[in-house]
């Protein structure tokens, strides 16, 4: 098994161009996938990959260029004509019908006949082959909205092997799968591998990438910017150009020795509520801390109770050295106190609202007198926290569903900055963003905090991104603070050291 491309390849675009309205989103782009290779494509929201593949498989008509598929010339009229040539496409939002039965979607459209009518026994028989080489046993005539998400996805693999597929496209295949799940998805690909199947992966998740592929071909601005081995590419080299960065500016984001005597925002002592049991930490001005833990060890419900949506049982809460007394949300956000939740979509913005009306929803008391809001005022906010943080759109009126996963983060940020907090809870702040926006929207943090004193107190699961962009660390295990980490202690063992091995009466309440 090899990362390097051979001399026939499987895929050959070169020198493809697409433009929408005159604006291009392709320019001279590549992709050369070897047969039997896992290959990942990957690049910022923006970049290219999305209009990439809808060329390759017909749903666009490329302006320039060249694709060759199993040594021809191909040019597609629409995505059945791909999947007829065996290039098939998973995409992330599984486009399955929930009402039919597993075998049925796996075969919709290409039902064998019998004497006429569908052969439902071969139908069913074949299903239920290809889900057991995958590991799956299930009723394949269970309906498929009745099943848990990672059998929805192996039904849509075993739909694109079904078909005979040499290429299958995989977008973001793990988004809604748990750790098992993935790593289930993870042996199919590797089974695709060993039947001669190519797989074009497509995720922001560097561990996946790194896991699972060969080679990588990486894309900025509508251009591939870089095509290698994929054991040949660091994390950091990889995040840079993806950026159109230097390397070193991506180097070195946490402080060497962050500043001892600021005052403390938060302090939080032996709380207790729920899935908290015994958690204390602190986060002084200027300073970023990390919550590290498990999944169930309490971090969610820590930064919850301290913003006052959950409430604490016993222990101690001080912002700005006072006692706070946190029943409800407005007694957090009336000292100063912002929170982001993890589940973005849910829990931070409106969709179907404009950016101008997301990002000035705190904000409208104070823009707002005897019940009519100050618009010019609302327009002057919204337009200077596009500038300061660099929000990519179309302008205050564009819908915020519009808006890519990092941009609309960053539109969150700027609701609570425009309030002026003085202490940023942000639970899992980079989940769902492509990499080159997780690198952007930590650097804002980092430039938060060291540029205008903000205190913030992170929770992040990437051990990567929690120990390079934190100050100090806070370990939760089991409910409990079990260490603090920071200096030359703060690594990435330490905090996994921390996670599965500290006792309670290790704790640290620094």
């Amino acid at each position: 098994m090899t990362a390097e491309v051979p001399s026939a390849p499987l895929l050959e675009m070169r020198g493809v161009d697409k433009a929408f309205g005159g604006v291009p989103a392709l320019r001279q782009a590549r992709l050369v996938i070897a047969p039997a290779q896992v290959h990942a494509l990957i690049g910022q929201n923006g970049a290219g990959k999305s209009t990439l593949i809808k060329v390759l498989t017909g749903a666009y008509a490329r302006d320039a260029g060249s694709i060759r598929f199993g040594g021809q010339d191909v040019a597609f009229a629409a995505p059945l004509d791909a999947q007829r040539v065996g290039i098939s496409t998973i995409y992330q939002e599984l486009n399955l019908v929930p009402q039919r039965s597993l075998a049925e979607n796996i075969f919709i459209g290409r039902e064998p006949i019998r004497f006429g009518l569908i052969d439902w026994r071969r139908i069913h028989e074949e299903s239920a082959r290809i889900l057991s080489r995958f590991g799956l046993a299930v009723d394949v005539m269970r309906p498929l909205h009745a099943c848990n998400t990672a059998t929805q996805q192996m039904t849509a693999i075993a739909r694109a092997v079904s078909t005979r597929a040499r290429l299958v496209i995989m977008d973001e295949p793990t988004s809604s799968l748990d750790e098992n799940e993935v790593q289930t998805l993870f042996g199919v690909i590797r089974q695709l591998q060993a039947d001669g199947v190519s797989v074009l992966f497509v995720s922001h998740k560097l561990d996946e990438l790194y896991a699972v592929c060969e080679r990588i071909t990486v894309m900025r601005d509508g251009q591939t910017v870089a095509e290698r081995a994929m054991q040949d590419m660091g994390r950091l080299e990889l995040v840079a150009t993806m950026l159109g960065k230097e390397l070193s500016a991506l180097q070195g984001a946490r402080r060497a020795a962050p500043d001892a005597a600021a005052p403390e925002v938060l302090r939080v002592e032996h709380l207790q509520g729920g899935r908290v049991h015994d958690a204390s930490l602190a986060v002084r001005r200027g300073e970023i801390v990390g919550l590290g833990g498990l999944l169930g060890s309490g971090r969610t419900e820590l930064a919850r109770a301290v913003f006052g949506a959950d409430r604490a049982e016993s222990g101690e809460i001080r912002i700005n050295g006072q006692h706070a007394r946190l029943e409800q949300p407005a007694d957090a956000i009336a000292r100063g106190v912002a929170y982001l939740s993890e589940d973005r979509k849910t829990e931070g913005i409106v969709a179907d609202l404009s950016v101008r009306e997301n990002l000035t929803l705190v904000l409208l008391p104070q823009l707002t007198r005897l019940g009519v809001v100050d618009a010019k005022r609302q327009l002057e906010v919204t337009q200077e926290f596009i500038r300061r943080l660099g929000i990519r759109c179309a302008g205050p009126e564009q819908p915020m569903r519009e808006l890519s996963g990092g941009n609309q983060q960053k539109v969150l940020l700027a609701r609570w900055l425009a309030a002026r907090i003085e202490l940023l809870l942000l639970d899992e702040p980079t989940r769902g963003i492509d990499v080159g926006a997780k690198a952007e929207i930590l650097q804002l943090i980092r430039g938060l905090a060291d540029e205008q004193g903000l205190a913030v107190l992170m929770i992040a699961s990437e051990l990567e991104e929690l120990v390079g962009a934190s100050d100090r660390v806070t370990v939760l295990r089991d409910g409990r603070s079990v260490a603090e980490l920071e200096g030359s202690e703060l690594t990435e063992a330490a905090v996994m050291n921390a996670m599965a091995h500290a006792s309670p009466g290790e704790a640290a309440h620094g």
